[in-house]
């Protein structure tokens, strides 16, 4: 389905847990009427408790309070954070919780992985940054690198429309029918801005494929320069043959990857891609600061992405994820200016021959973690879709 852009929007781009968490709980603070959160992960951490202060504040004052946590990425939220909440007014429900006897089944991969709030229909957050600390990590290293967009103007409508539609579809599916949604949608919102953007799902009825699509598409009409940023980095055969034309065009081709091991399959799997890749021309780098989470893209300075989807199967093919596509050359400016630094500071280019310089049982050991992780793709019936 066709991305619809919106003009008129006032668009802010938020740097990490340090820029988004003072501005969203400002935001909370400042609500009236309603404020939705939607969230893979909210941990109970001085940040996650931060955040349900400030959710619980709202629904003290008399505000509609509601929160939607993944039942896999959130696995903790019911005993930790949620009763409290529940206490206090919000109404706070977990998405799929049935995990504790896990199988390898399509339904069970099927997460709830975008991060979305929207405060009154006036202000919206869209991005890849989950409710928890930026410190909240295995080692002491420094933060998270993620980002967020922070939405003002009339691309709030099919966002909080997104919202509200999902809140029904789990209040239904839970039998949880005693808050109803009550439909605060304009059909118009007033210009707060100049800036023109789309708000892209990726759900598996009917926008399987908008979000990758919006990619291919960008992807396949730049004529200078693509810069991706994303967590975990998986691309299927369509995304890959894309780049690779990309290069064939002359256009520069960059991206920059996570170069600490988070997960260690995926992390191997990304790796075995590597030597093609950079046979094709397109330069790597591997970014070793801390760990990161951004899931983005600048295409020819005029047009990019910040959301929730990485580009790897688990969120291409399966997972709930939301972006934001934006067509504005100052926002697509400073995100690559933002991406630019990050690289300088933290970042390593891997040489083009740095695959070949691996001994031949590392290259067996990504070789295998990258047939595996197609092999559970084939398993839940997506093998021949990526």
């Amino acid at each position: 389905m066709a991305a619809e852009f919106l003009t008129g929007n006032r668009l802010t781009l938020l740097n990490s847990g340090a820029e988004y968490f003072p501005d969203l709980i400002g935001a909370i603070d400042g609500a009236q009427h309603e404020v939705h959160l939607e969230s893979y992960i909210f941990e109970d951490d001085a940040t996650g408790q931060a955040v349900a202060a400030a959710l619980a504040r709202a629904a003290r004052r008399g505000v509609t309070v509601r929160v939607l946590v993944d039942g896999f990425g959130g696995r903790e939220f019911a005993n930790s954070l949620q009763p409290a909440l529940l206490a206090a007014g919000v109404q706070a429900m977990v998405y799929r919780p049935d995990i504790a006897r896990f199988r390898l089944r399509r339904h069970r991969l099927r997460r709830l992985h975008r991060k979305l709030a929207v405060i009154d229909g006036e202000i919206a957050y869209v991005g890849g940054i989950n409710v928890i600390d930026d410190l909240n990590t295995p080692y002491q290293i420094p933060p998270r690198y993620d980002y967020a967009v922070r939405i003002e103007g009339p691309l709030l409508a099919p966002i909080q429309q997104a919202q509200h539609r999902l809140w029904e579809i789990v209040q239904w599916a839970s039998l949880n029918r005693r808050h109803r949604v009550t439909r605060r949608v304009p059909t118009e919102l007033a210009a707060r801005g100049e800036q023109t953007a789309a708000f892209l799902v990726r759900d598996n009825i009917l926008h399987r494929r908008d979000i990758e699509d919006a990619y291919l598409e960008a992807i396949g009409s730049a004529q200078h320069d693509i810069l991706l940023a994303n967590a975990y980095f998986l691309p299927g055969r369509r995304f890959r043959r894309a780049l690779h034309d990309a290069v064939k065009r002359d256009v520069r081709v960059v991206i920059l990857l996570q170069g600490r091991i988070e997960y260690r399959l995926i992390h191997y799997a990304t790796q075995a891609l590597y030597g093609r890749l950079l046979g094709a021309g397109i330069r790597i780098f591997e970014y070793r600061r801390s760990f990161l989470h951004a899931k983005v893209a600048v295409i020819d300075s005029h047009w990019a992405t910040v959301g929730s989807s990485n580009i790897d199967p688990f969120s291409l093919l399966l997972a709930r994820e939301a972006n934001i596509v934006v067509k504005d050359t100052a926002f697509a400016e400073s995100l690559r200016a933002s991406l630019d630094q990050a690289m300088r500071n933290g970042a390593r280019e891997l040489p083009v021959d740095s695959w070949k310089r691996l001994p031949w049982h590392s290259r067996l050991l990504r070789w295998a973690s990258y047939n595996l992780v197609r092999m559970v793709v084939g398993l839940v019936g997506y093998g021949g879709k990526h």
